[in-house]
């Protein structure tokens, strides 16, 4: 049998790899890096984390623990060494991401089918293939598709946040507390608690910071990135990913009903909530870095030190790596692909990750996993599975190649994919009751799709 070749050595191709390996398949993984580094990786292990440290929430009535639930039973490998590496963050999944890609390059690098190539792939290969090079896809190869495809790639722009050393936060002002879990350290003994550390802002404050924001010089871009990132064109912006300065440019309360929103938190100072709060999520295990939550940027370096210590208790903040842009690439995939993430017009190849309009970590890996398992199947002579539709993976994989083409936009795993509960009385059910409702039959559904299929 012939290698089966996964170009892109990321969440989702990392996932694919293993997942082909594990069914038998001999896999030859290529990863250009460190040969050819992206403007936003800065090592050369396998599935760096570039953005938030963050992998979505746990919770099993959210749609990202749900899938989180579904990738379990499907023992996925980013999963597990993502829960072998995880740090402190309330009811989500966050890693240490130095621990985690460390963890995946070792487990990959040493199966004994799977052959790391450290070099990249220009072109489509022939034969068995998985393309899962990402939002940062090399001139050439992004080229390449685009041939095969026929059609011109869509682009849209990802944000990178700021990450300060913990020692450097003045704890005097900012807190601990996770929403709606806010206890005085009286009531606790003085310990801190939360997860999370809030830097809360009052009214004037929040104004002076806004007033700042919009003020502030940017990075100087080219071309068609002018096009997209200064007239905030709606179809090539995934709203999840906006920079701060775009989200405070729509209107003066927009950051305190958006990533700065105060709802489910005390300002201990004050006894009352505070007017907008800025939250920091714990970035490594050992807790001497953190990341400014939902504070993607594309203002020059210089203006970043300077604005953002204008956030009370970041006064004195030493950063460690600061917020940028970069170019992140996807196919049409309704006009191109099959919910199995075949490409119609080639049925041993297949797309995986973030290039497929797929989005979010375990979006990413989830579809690797997919693809991975179906490269395989195929290759042994076995029909490629379609999951459930009334799964998570399923109902993600069923929208990105069933989108409305001329519309379509990069998607997380949310509920809204899935099709309505059947039970009469689900309209009546509260929103939370009706989510676990959604999991719950995604996860009886996947084991009755298992329990029949072939293994």
């Amino acid at each position: 049998m012939t290698d089966l070749v996964i170009v892109g050595g990321g969440l989702s191709g990392s996932e694919a790899a293993w997942q082909a390996a594990e069914r038998g398949v001999s896999v030859r993984l290529y990863e250009m890096r460190p040969r050819l580094m992206t403007p936003a990786h800065v090592g050369d292990r396998l599935a760096e984390l570039v953005c938030s440290n963050s992998l979505g929430s746990n919770l099993p009535d959210r749609a990202a623990g749900a899938l989180k639930a579904e990738l379990r039973r499907l023992d996925s490998l980013i999963l597990d060494c993502a829960e072998r590496t995880a740090v402190p963050a309330g009811g989500a999944l966050a890693v240490d991401r130095e621990r985690f890609a460390d963890l995946v390059t070792a487990r990959v690098t040493a199966h004994p089918r799977i052959r790391l190539i450290r070099e990249e792939a220009p072109s489509i290969p022939d034969g068995p293939c998985v393309i899962a090079s990402g939002p940062l896809t090399s001139e050439s190869l992004a080229a390449d598709i685009a041939r095969l495809a026929g059609q011109e790639h869509l682009y849209f722009y990802d944000a990178l946040a700021p990450i300060v050393a913990a020692e450097s936060i003045d704890m005097s002002v900012a807190f601990r507390a996770s929403r709606y879990a806010w206890r005085s350290p009286a009531s606790d003994g003085g310990q801190d608690v939360g997860d999370y550390i809030n830097c809360p802002l009052t009214n004037d404050e929040y104004a002076r910071f806004v007033e700042a924001l919009l003020g502030a010089e940017r990075i100087a871009l080219r071309g068609f990135e002018r096009s997209i990132l200064e007239t905030g064109v709606p179809d090539r912006f995934f709203e999840g990913c906006l920079p701060v300065e775009i989200i405070a440019a729509r209107g003066f309360d927009s950051l305190a009903y958006g990533p700065m929103r105060p709802v489910g938190l005390i300002d201990p100072r004050a006894g009352t909530r505070p007017h907008a709060v800025v939250q920091l999520r714990q970035d490594n295990l050992a807790a001497t870095l953190y990341n400014l939550v939902g504070f993607q940027t594309n203002l020059t370096w210089p203006e970043q030190k300077r604005v953002l210590r204008m956030i009370p208790g970041l006064e004195n903040a030493e950063f460690v790596r600061y917020g940028q842009m970069h170019r992140n690439t996807f196919i049409n995939a309704p006009s191109l692909l099959e919910p199995t993430l075949q490409f119609r017009e080639r049925r041993d190849l297949f797309f995986a990750g973030q290039i497929t309009g797929v989005e979010g970590y375990m979006g990413n890996a989830a579809t690797g996993l997919l693809a991975g398992v179906n490269a395989a199947r195929v290759m042994q002579g076995l029909g490629p599975w379609t999951l459930p539709q009334t799964t998570m993976l399923g109902a993600l994989c069923w929208y990105v190649t069933h989108a409305e083409p001329k519309t379509f936009q990069p998607m997380k795993a949310n509920f809204g994919l899935m099709p309505p509960l059947e039970d009469s009385d689900s309209k009546r059910r509260g929103k939370r009751e009706r989510s676990r409702g959604y999991a719950e039959r995604a996860l009886a559904d996947l084991d009755s799709f298992l329990a029949s299929a072939s293994w």
